[in-house]
């Protein structure tokens, strides 16, 4: 196989309460593997869950096989993503004005297209609520804001300043397949992202094991049960929370849940990325 290697989200590095015989994964340092990226050995897992609060795209619970494969430890960053802007000048779907071509055919029939003034560059911003409400609709969370984007992420009042390590946001599937040719890398599937996340870890309900937060730690950032249900942000909740920078949690915890949304290949999932490949310091030398 030819150049390998990985971009985007995290993988599971403590193997210490691994089953006996799982095969380990390595952290390439630059010389055995690329810097900052986790070999992860192929294997055969039990892909999705059957607990009761799965989903019903991820039952039945299935085996699937995965080929060996090396894959980032951390998201992609602002920082990294900053140094493909700067390379190619690319200018990503949230920053261009939207075509009513393209919307329309995501809309019901006959919807009739709105004012020139309303097409105009942004994208979606979690907003929150300021009370509780049924969950059966997002738009009462979720909200288009003009001028948002990677560089803004809540808006135009937004920045990322002191965030260059944070994930990037506000990145479409269509920029992010642009990023990872330029870097020479691409998406997961779904499974290899799920086998990555679980880390030898066979059915447990978070990436870490069975317990939210182990011996009163936090493993990750999430909407915490103190404040209110989710999604309310009022000043009696706490707030919304927002990103943490990469390598805030353990790396068991870094390697499947964020609180951003993450890109994967599989049709109608949003995961983190990665790439499959035959672990070989000169095939991924190839393409530094």
């Amino acid at each position: 196989m030819g150049a390998c290697a990985a971009i985007g989200g995290g993988v599971s590095l403590i193997l210490a309460s691994r089953s006996p015989g799982h095969p380990r994964a390595v952290e390439g340092d630059g010389v055995d593997g690329p810097e900052g990226m986790v070999w992860i050995p192929g294997g055969v897992f039990l892909m999705g869950s059957n607990h009761k609060l799965a989903q019903r795209n991820e039952r039945p619970v299935h085996k699937v096989r995965v080929h060996g494969l090396w894959m980032d430890s951390t998201h992609v960053t602002n920082v990294q993503f900053a140094k493909f802007i700067q390379a190619t000048g690319y200018v990503t779907t949230a920053e261009r004005k939207p075509d009513w071509e393209t919307l329309r055919v995501q809309l019901p029939p006959g919807t009739p297209m709105p004012p020139e003034s309303v097409l105009v560059p942004g994208a979606m911003v979690f907003v929150g609520t300021d009370r509780p409400v049924s969950l059966d609709d997002y738009a009462q969370w979720w909200a288009y804001v003009p001028g948002a984007n990677w560089r803004h992420p809540q808006g135009p009042q937004s920045t990322i300043e002191g965030k260059e390590h944070h994930p990037v946001v506000q990145v479409s599937y269509e920029d992010v397949l642009a990023y990872a040719k330029w870097v020479g890398k691409r998406l997961p599937t779904e499974a290899e992202w799920e086998f990555a996340a679980r880390g030898g870890l066979e059915q447990a309900t978070y990436v870490w094991g069975d317990t939210l937060t182990p011996q009163g730690k936090a493993m990750a950032n999430i909407w915490e049960g103190k404040q209110e249900r989710f999604p309310v942000v009022s000043p009696k909740a706490g707030g919304a929370t927002g990103t943490s920078p990469a390598r805030t949690f353990p790396r068991a915890a870094r390697s499947g849940i964020s609180t951003t949304i993450r890109w994967i290949l599989s049709r109608r999932s949003w995961r983190l990325l990665g790439w499959r490949c035959q672990r070989s310091t000169t095939a991924w030398s190839s393409i530094r």
